[in-house]
Order: structure tokens, then sequence, then C-alpha cells
């Protein structure tokens, strides 16, 4: 059996919640730029009996342009929003593997910010670099609610950015 005790409080959580099969991982993969914008997002459906705890996200630039992010609690998003087919639960040894009911879905080359919600902080992503947010599951989103990463283009750039955004989550019944 493992020792808690020997890992930080934030590790022993994530892997707490593994070992329930109620942690989750996912990414997707973003083009905007040239005015355009791009957000990705863990969506709790309004039905779902679950809260969602975000653990940690991270934001990949591939690309040599610069930018920043925001992130957004229960934000209304423009765009066409579509399912990232890159998502499991972090531990693949249980049978069946459980499915998450929070959704993580994306949109790129969006025309606007999102529409309504609340921007909580930003960060920049410099080139060729990724950005790491630890947050130990202390955003926490009802049925209904979500938690987004906002992608903003370069004023000053018209060139197409490649980026990815990636989470990790768990769900508890509500």
């Amino acid at each position: 059996m493992f020792n808690f005790s020997s890992c930080k409080p934030a590790c022993a959580m994530s892997l707490y919640k593994s070992i329930q099969g109620k942690y989750f991982v996912g990414g997707s993969r973003e083009e905007f730029g040239d005015g355009k914008y791009a957000w990705a997002g863990l969506f709790n459906p309004k039905n779902s009996g679950v809260l969602l705890f975000v653990n940690v996200f991270t934001v990949t630039n591939v690309s040599e342009i610069p930018f920043s992010i925001q992130v957004w609690l229960n934000a209304i998003t423009a765009g066409t929003a579509k399912l990232t087919n890159m998502q499991s639960p972090s531990n693949t040894a249980l049978c069946p593997p459980p499915k998450p009911k929070v959704g993580f879905l994306y949109a790129e080359n969006v025309d606007t910010e999102p529409l309504a919600g609340m921007p909580i902080y930003g960060r920049r992503c410099p080139a060729e670099t990724t950005i790491v947010a630890e947050e130990d599951g202390k955003f926490i989103c009802p049925p209904g609610g979500n938690f987004l990463v906002n992608c903003i283009p370069p004023e000053t750039n018209s060139e197409k950015i490649l980026g990815s955004v990636a989470f990790g989550w768990w769900e508890e019944p509500c």
C-alpha cells in the first residue's frame, strides 16, 4: 500500500482520487491568432450529479509567438465547441474504466472572448513554452458551471498560433 504521508497533500489527494477512479486527464489542440481566440474548458453538465474539482492545467505554446491566457469561471462561450477525443481516467487499471461526467470542450479560431462569466486571472505563455498551474482542487464547479482557459491572440501579429491545453480534475457526487 502507498504511504500517503510521504507525499505532499495535493499529490496525495490526486493519487487518492485516481485510485478511486474519480480522477481524469485530457488535452486539446487549438489554432488561433490573426484576431481569433481559442478556448478549452471543463464543463459540468446541469444534470451531472457531480462537483468538478480542478486540480491542474497546462497551456503549451508550440509556436514562436508569445500569447496571453485568461482563466474564466462559468463562462458563456462563443464559437463552435468540440468534445476532445484526448481524455482518459488516470487509473487505467480499473475495469471497466470510469467515464467522466464532466465534458472537456474546446474551440479554435473564435471571433470573440467569452460573452459572459468571470475572468479571474491571466498569465503570459512565452514562445515554445508550457505553463503549469496547480490548483489542487480549489476551484469547485457545481452542475451547470465551468472552468475555462481562453487563449488571446497578440494584437501585433497576424500569424496563426498552435497551442494545447490540458487538465487534470476529479469528480465527487453532490
